[in-house]
């Protein structure tokens, strides 16, 4: 279904304030529907001089006429008749059409910018479906009347809204409506039902919301500017309001306005335990993430105690590894979520792994293109310490002491259901014949058996081709092949 914008671009020769209005007409209209009780539609002329239905909504407060959705579509001949008679006139019209086999009953209101009429609104009810009339809904009709003199002023949109508030409570939530001292003049059933849960139990009629010691700030900030306001606050400790409070204007001077009411305590307790249990997971990464440092350092000491330069060698690699473990924790422990930037888990490990491996006769460059998107932690965790081994075994493979270095090249792609990892380096590589289901070294078997059993991916080991190095941003060295990895992963834990 094409949108008011593209509707008003395609057929009218309205300018970009003119369709800025009228979207801003469609953001509160539903408020409009309400008070009225009835379906309201906006037409507007088509550059062949066609009358066309560009926006359309449903009361909640009643029953709708139309089961059926008309935008795009172009007016009847009996609508036309009155649309006309707006447009020349440049005043309300109404009159009796026979639309879905049932007559129907039709206010046309001129919606007016600047000084011309850009559009009609008209809001559309059967007699036989209407609601009863009681004082809610006198009340509500004489709100509806005075907005749709606004529009027909053209002080309604107001021309300081920019966008729509989809959070700003209905008419159904609570309603009442203020005179210009913000007196009570009519409070609906749900209203009454939202003061009470305050406890405001006297009858409020005649009385000012301030007496009432109700916090009236948007009231008076939406009266003082002459533009909606909305605000959330706590009326009580245990009660939070959302509350949205609408001018209305006469010769663009305020004489009251509409109060409505949301009691939306429920829904922030629930905030409040999210971000209370969000905390407490934070906190709980932030202390293993000490506790593995704390591992790490008391292994490092076991390390420096050791004679055997192979027992030294594994001491260092499993501190590698917790250290691995404790970077994503200490990445959990500072965003929100179970979700991780997993490029920003790569950059500290490339620099924990040049910090280890590094030496003057082998100084070895590392690069990191790409983005790794969001990882849950389930995910980052076991891929880490992947990634962490295969770095490692780059620089112990690929460029043994003294051969002069080289460049390692980490190669992220996230497409949303798999993430790709690509490692090339441009160092000895691989020797003949070898087989990564056949290797035996330690940090080659993690590898294996996290990707295939623990992340449900793929992972092969290759001599790197030209293509792979120039890719790369890499070329081949005098008496070097290059190693490429290839590491696929689903995102979704749920998926493996």
């Amino acid at each position: 279904m094409a949108t008011l914008a593209e509707l008003t671009r395609q057929h009218t020769a309205l300018s970009r304030d003119e369709i800025d209005h009228l979207q801003r007409l469609v953001g509160d209209w539903g408020i409009l529907a309400d008070l009225c009780f009835a379906d309201l539609i906006l037409y507007t002329q088509a550059t062949d001089g066609r009358w066309l239905i560009i926006a359309q909504v449903r009361p909640a407060t009643g029953p709708t006429l139309y089961t059926s959705d008309y935008v795009g579509a172009p007016a009847s001949d009996q609508e036309c008749v009155i649309l006309d008679q707006v447009l020349s006139g440049g005043s309300m019209a109404g009159g009796e059409v026979k639309l879905e086999a049932e007559p129907t009953q039709v206010l046309a209101i001129p919606v007016r910018h600047g000084d011309r009429i850009i559009a009609v609104l008209t809001r559309e009810w059967s007699t036989r479906t209407t609601r009863q009339g009681g004082d809610l809904e006198r009340s509500y009709l004489s709100v509806f009347d005075r907005f749709a003199t606004m529009i027909a002023e053209g002080s309604f949109p107001y021309a300081s809204r920019r966008g729509t508030i989809t959070a700003a409570p209905r008419v159904g939530d609570g309603a009442m409506i203020l005179d210009l001292e913000a007196r009570v003049q009519y409070a609906s059933p749900n209203a009454v039902s939202a003061l009470h849960r305050v406890g405001i139990n006297a009858n409020v009629l005649g009385l000012r919301l301030a007496e009432l010691a109700f916090n009236d700030a948007a009231i008076k900030a939406s009266f003082e500017r002459a533009e909606p306001v909305i605000e959330e606050f706590d009326q009580t400790a245990d009660v939070t309001l959302l509350m949205y409070s609408i001018p209305l204007l006469a010769a663009g001077k305020v004489t009251g306005g509409v109060l409505l009411l949301r009691d939306v305590s429920e829904l922030r307790s629930r905030d409040r335990l999210l971000l209370s249990k969000d905390a407490t997971i934070r906190e709980i990464h932030h202390r293993v993430k000490n506790n593995l440092q704390t591992i790490s350092s008391l292994l490092r000491l076991q390390a420096r105690r050791l004679t055997s330069s192979e027992a030294k060698a594994a001491v260092n690699e499993s501190v590698r590894r917790i250290r691995t473990i404790a970077l994503v924790h200490e990445t959990l422990s500072r965003e929100a979520g179970d979700d991780v930037a997993f490029t920003e888990i790569v950059r500290p490990l490339l620099r924990l792994v040049e910090e280890g491996l590094q030496s003057p006769d082998r100084p070895i460059r590392f690069r990191v293109a790409g983005d790794g998107g969001k990882l849950p932690a389930i995910v980052a965790t076991p891929l880490s310490v992947v990634l962490t081994e295969l770095l490692q075994n780059a620089v112990d493979h690929g460029f043994p002491e003294g051969s002069g270095g080289g460049h390692v090249n980490v190669a992220l792609a996230n497409d949303g259901a798999e993430l790709a990892i690509t490692v090339t380096d441009d160092g000895v590589g691989v020797a003949p014949g070898f087989s990564l289901d056949a290797a035996t070294g330690l940090g080659l078997v993690i590898v294996r058996t996290l990707v295939t059993t623990e992340l449900a991916g793929s992972i092969v080991m290759a001599p790197a081709t030209d293509a792979d190095l120039e890719q790369a941003g890499l070329s081949a060295r005098p008496g070097s092949s290059g190693t490429v990895i290839r590491l696929r992963v689903p995102v979704d834990p749920e998926a493996r």
